[in-house]
């Protein structure tokens, strides 16, 4: 097997899922065999918004041969990550380089997990929320958008409310009683706003 590892590597990160990994080939001779490429083990060390270790699962992209570079796609936003780059030949992997850490900046969040619409009075609506499962950043607040419906599905004007990220639960007042709203809701990040969810409710018509 080959007995060097690829020096000098360097990690770019490009956006919040992809960076581009550098190294050093290997002098031919240590490679005692035919070069047949480079492989990078990469793996998810944590997530920077939520502190929980898992099992890790380490990841391995090979790059065919004498490249000394290559991209490392699908990262998940907001994560410390560690890489290390081995050479290949006919008979095996060479010793790994030395692990390097890289972080991935923040992305968009995933959409708010479920939006429930409860207790409806004659101008009032109770709106519950729960966060995004994946929030890739750290959550600057929530957005909430609604509008009456008319009897022929034409949409009223749209209000729109920002709500602090901190915040799981909202009773809207001064509604108009008997009428169906329409309501669009999701979280951001200070990189942007997520998907968005929608749901309809309806305020009672009397007491």
């Amino acid at each position: 097997v080959p007995m060097v590892a690829p020096g000098n590597v360097q990690v770019h990160v490009i956006n919040s899922t992809l960076a581009k990994v550098h190294w050093d080939p290997v002098p031919l001779k240590s490679v005692r065999g035919h070069l047949q490429g480079y492989k990078v083990y990469y793996w998810k060390e944590q997530s920077l918004s939520r502190r929980s270790r898992r099992h890790v699962e380490k990841k391995i992209l090979t790059f065919r041969g004498n490249k000394t570079f290559g991209m490392l796609p699908g990262l998940e936003p907001y994560s410390s990550y560690k890489l290390n780059v081995r050479v290949v030949n006919g008979k095996g992997e060479g010793p790994a380089s030395p692990d390097k850490i890289f972080k991935t900046p923040e992305g968009v969040p995933s959409s708010p997990s479920f939006l429930k619409i409860s207790n409806p009075t004659l101008d009032s609506l109770t709106l519950e929320w729960g966060s995004p499962t994946h929030p890739n950043g750290v959550l600057t607040s929530y957005i909430l958008k609604f509008q009456p419906i008319n009897n022929t599905h034409e949409l009223g004007p749209l209000v729109e409310i920002r709500i602090p990220a901190n915040e799981s639960s909202l009773i809207l007042k001064n509604l108009n009683y008997s009428t169906r709203y329409k309501f669009y809701f999701n979280a951001q990040t200070s990189v942007g706003s997520g998907n968005q969810i929608t749901e309809e409710a309806v305020t009672i018509m009397d007491e």
